[in-house]
């Protein structure tokens, strides 16, 4: 059928289907996303060969632990929280510093005039190395991220993403894996209004990312550790 002509013998404009409208307003009003990693790409030049002892267990774990904050902490990315290891080390100084004085009190004070106060001072030695103790066991944990970032996208939009990494050992001929698991929250109104929640988890053999020298394949290891984060991002739980 010929289009229909108006007044001036021109064609009709059409209208635009009801679900092409439904369409076009889902996705305006839908909030942005922040890049994630993969969207940001890492040259070669930026990176350094990084070779291990591929039968020492902990030695490929801290390579990629390592590998994973500098991927992740890029100035685009996330900004890495200390928090944890702030805590640890203020908590070992301090130990430290106890240490030194009760020592040097009772060096400088007659041992029957110092001992009360170097019993107090064991104690609370003693008390401070436990606590440091409980706070890598039970509070940091497995925790190898903590990153934040803000963006503002009409509004601000902030950012949390917590990762956990362990070795899973050799079960059953399976080689040994590297697991990590995610926790992403995105944010805005200080917190009051949540737009996304994720968590993932993902395991893959240290064999994938290394070669038979010990020498990682970062882009690969890349790759895989920016598909995890995205979809955490996305709110994918897994």
């Amino acid at each position: 059928m010929a289009p229909r002509k108006s007044a001036n013998n021109g064609p009709e404009p059409r209208t635009p289907s009801p679900s092409r409208i439904e369409g076009v307003s889902s996705t305006s009003s839908s909030p942005e996303r922040p890049v994630g990693p993969l969207s940001i790409p890492v040259s070669a030049g930026d990176r350094e060969d990084i070779k291990v002892n591929n039968s020492n267990l902990t030695e490929l774990k801290n390579a990629l632990d390592d590998a994973l904050k500098r991927y992740l902490a890029r100035p685009e990315l996330f900004k890495q929280s200390h928090q944890h290891t702030d805590v640890r080390l203020a908590l070992g100084w301090l130990s430290v510093f106890v240490a030194a004085g009760t020592a040097l009190y009772g060096y400088k004070v007659p041992f029957g005039e110092s001992k009360p106060l170097v019993w107090i001072g064991l104690i609370t030695y003693v008390v401070l190395t436990a606590v440091q103790s409980l706070y890598a066991f039970f509070i940091e944990g497995n925790v190898i991220f903590v990153g934040r970032r803000k963006t503002f996208s009409k509004r601000i939009i902030t950012e949390r993403i917590t990762i956990s990494s362990k070795t899973e050992r050799v079960k059953n001929s399976k080689p040994p894996s590297y697991s990590l698991s995610l926790h992403y929250v995105r944010s805005t109104s200080g917190g009051k209004s949540l737009l996304a929640k994720g968590k993932k988890l993902g395991s893959q053999g240290y064999n994938t990312f290394f070669d038979g020298v010990g020498t990682l394949n970062q882009d690969k290891f890349e790759r895989w550790v920016g598909e995890l984060v995205e979809e955490a991002m996305e709110g994918k739980a897994s």
